[in-house]
């Protein structure tokens, strides 16, 4: 349900990979034969592959914004139930929209070094368990949130699946280098989820989270595609990188970094205190740092490390809506 990307994970045979799963334990991954062998006798494992397919750190880092969100439209701590849905939900659905992904994507993902040990591409899941695995992921999402929450929050929740794996990932894609910027509303939509359900409505503080989370998406996802910029040219997949020069990349980052924090200083006088505002000043202007770090080390011919952007660029986002969740207990 999002173009958040997962946190690397180091220390593999392959090198570093954000979207990749991990071979499964003792089940061979060069082809059907081996995820055959390996059907119905190592549960574990099929567990595994089956959990790799919902991307789980992308959700761990969907769930970061969604209870900060519902913590400052409560004014508080919301109702634990509803806190405790909208996460199951909100996982449910955000783990549905990947594995639907793993399954339309699965062409690419093996051309691809960073993804081609998740599940479809090595073989230990095949394309029809991962499209029935995601369907039934997403219609229990929606069938929870239906029950107990709000038309507006379950709304929100269908929308995000449909619009990530239907306009995103089988289109805009693989047709336009636009496709961060626009699929990027999928990956802000989370916010808003937790606000309906808590509200029944959006206001405008919501919609000023959403952009805070809409904007951050450009420099933390195309700092990980100028570092995978030859997996997505060898899968024809027009990324900003691969078509465009490394100055408008880093014009492009460093425009939408200040978006960012310009939408997060933007939140404070919404009725949040100086213990937010304070915060997103600081960290606001950390990554601003690193965002012309970057530019500055392409203009002047330096290895670009794109990776320090990204890295920070997830904690920048994690301090920011923790700031959000301690100011709304205040």
């Amino acid at each position: 349900m999002s173009m958040i990307t997962e946190r690397p994970a180091y220390g593999r045979a392959a090198g570093p990979s954000e979207d990749a799963a991990e071979p499964v334990a003792g089940s061979p991954t060069a082809g059907p034969e081996g995820a055959a062998a390996a059907g119905g006798r190592d549960i574990p494992a099929i567990i595994k592959a089956y959990v790799a397919l919902t991307k789980p750190r992308i959700v761990e880092l969907l769930l970061v914004t969604t209870v900060p969100a519902m913590m400052l439209a409560a004014g508080g701590l919301p109702s634990l139930w509803l806190v405790a849905v909208v996460l199951v939900g909100g996982a449910l659905a955000a783990g549905a929209a990947s594995a639907l992904n793993c399954y339309i994507d699965r062409d690419i993902d093996q051309l691809m070094r960073r993804t081609k040990r998740r599940p479809l591409p090595a073989h230990t899941v095949t394309p029809r368990a991962a499209l029935v695995f995601g369907l039934v992921l997403a219609a229990v999402s929606v069938a929870l949130m239906a029950a107990f929450t709000n038309w507006l929050a379950t709304a929100l929740t269908l929308a995000a699946i449909v619009y990530y794996d239907v306009i995103y990932t089988m289109w805009l894609k693989r047709t336009t280098p636009q496709n961060t910027f626009w699929g990027g509303i999928c990956g802000a939509a989370p916010v808003l989820i937790g606000w309906a359900a808590v509200t029944g409505g959006l206001s405008p503080a919501a919609w000023a989270l959403f952009a805070v989370v809409f904007f951050w998406q450009m420099p933390h996802f195309y700092a990980l595609a100028i570092k995978y910029k030859d997996d997505y040219a060898r899968a024809g997949i027009p990324m900003l990188p691969v078509v465009a020069s490394v100055r408008r990349v880093n014009l492009e980052i460093v425009l939408f970094t200040w978006l960012t924090v310009a939408a997060s200083l933007a939140v404070w006088p919404l009725g949040m205190s100086p213990v937010y505002g304070l915060t997103a000043v600081v960290v606001g202007a950390l990554f601003l740092l690193e965002a012309h770090r970057l530019a500055g080390r392409a203009r002047r011919g330096e290895p670009l490390r794109p990776m320090r952007l990204f890295h920070w660029s997830t904690t920048y986002l994690t301090i920011l809506f923790v700031a959000v969740a301690v100011d709304a207990l205040l």
